[in-house]
C-alpha cells in the first residue's frame, strides 16, 4: 500500500512539473513575488511570536502588507493570465496599472495605520 501512495505521489508531482513548464515566463515571476510576500510575512510572525509585540501597529502593518501585496500580486496574475477568457480584452499594461495603483493606496493606508 506504501508503494502505491509513493507512486500516485510522484505522478502527481510529476504532472504538476510538466503543467508548470508551460507556464509562461511573466507569471512565474509573479509566482515568485507572491512566495516573497508571503514568507516575508510568516517570518514577521515568527519573529514577533520569539521577540514579543510591543509595537503591535508595526507587526499588524508589516503583516497586512505582505498579505495585501500579495492578493494583489494573485489579482494581477488572474488578469495577465492568457488562459483565462473573463480578461481577454484587458491589455496587461492596464493590469499592471491598477496592480501599481492599488499597491499605492494600500501602502498609503499601511503608513497611516503604522502612526
Amino acid at each position: 500500500m506504501a508503494r502505491t501512495t509513493t507512486k500516485d505521489a510522484q505522478a502527481l508531482i510529476q504532472s504538476f512539473r510538466s503543467a508548470y513548464a508551460a507556464t509562461p515566463t511573466n507569471l512565474k515571476i509573479i509566482d515568485i513575488y507572491v512566495i516573497f510576500a508571503i514568507s516575508t510575512a510568516l517570518i514577521q510572525v515568527v519573529y514577533m511570536a520569539i521577540v514579543g509585540s510591543f509595537p503591535f501597529n508595526s507587526f499588524l502593518s508589516g503583516v497586512l502588507s505582505c498579505v495585501g501585496t500579495a492578493v494583489l500580486a494573485v489579482c494581477l496574475r488572474i488578469q495577465v493570465n492568457k488562459e483565462n477568457k473573463e480578461f481577454k480584452d484587458l491589455p496587461p499594461e492596464r493590469a499592471f496599472a491598477d496592480f501599481v495603483l492599488s499597491n499605492l493606496v494600500l501602502h498609503l493606508v499601511i503608513m497611516n495605520f503604522l502612526g
